[in-house]
């Protein structure tokens, strides 16, 4: 038996494996993530390696996340778990258009919860889901600092205030049109 093969004459093949996650990555993020692999407690880096992976994918895909627990030597399931329990991470690729609804106290106050819901029942979605088209994603955030405009969304980074359940649909016109 060479030194390639286990007890049961399968074949090692951990070098295929480390080289499949490392072309699922950048060289970039493959070179950091090696980096922190070098760190005495490898798992303590995994959010730090979620969040530059994110950033450069817009979202942790499937093939992404299974390559980091690969390459950073830590349980596919441990990297899920991180991925999943954190709101900043997402899972899926996020639409063209980001929308934020604030539900701060004081647009809660004046209304933003039926804002949220004309958006919902518009786009065919809930908070933290892609329209099907791509287009739009809906996020549901606290306070943006922006209280005497409540109840305020935000699109990309243009402030709407006093909005109304009426006014969604304008709105999601003037972005489908830029589309």
């Amino acid at each position: 038996m060479s030194h390639h093969e286990c007890c049961c004459g399968c074949n090692d093949n951990r070098e295929a494996v480390r080289e499949n996650a490392k072309a699922a990555l950048t060289p970039e993020i493959v070179a950091f993530i090696e980096e922190c692999a070098a760190d005495a407690h490898p798992e303590s880096q995994l959010i730090r390696v979620l969040h530059r992976v994110q950033e450069h994918y817009g979202h942790l895909g499937r093939e992404q996340m299974d390559a980091v627990a690969q390459l950073l030597q830590v349980p596919a399931s441990k990297v899920t778990g991180v991925a999943t329990f954190y709101h900043f991470f997402r899972l899926e690729p996020r639409g063209k258009f980001m929308i934020s609804v604030c539900l701060g106290t004081a647009c809660y106050v004046k209304g933003a919860e039926r804002v949220a819901d004309r958006l919902q029942e518009e786009l065919g979605i809930h908070f933290g889901e892609t329209t099907k088209d791509g287009l739009f994603s809906l996020n549901a955030t606290r306070c943006v600092g922006t209280c005497g405009l409540a109840p305020v969304v935000v699109v990309e980074d243009k402030v709407y205030g006093d909005m109304t359940p009426d006014q969604v649909p304008a709105l999601l016109e003037k972005y489908t049109k830029k589309a």
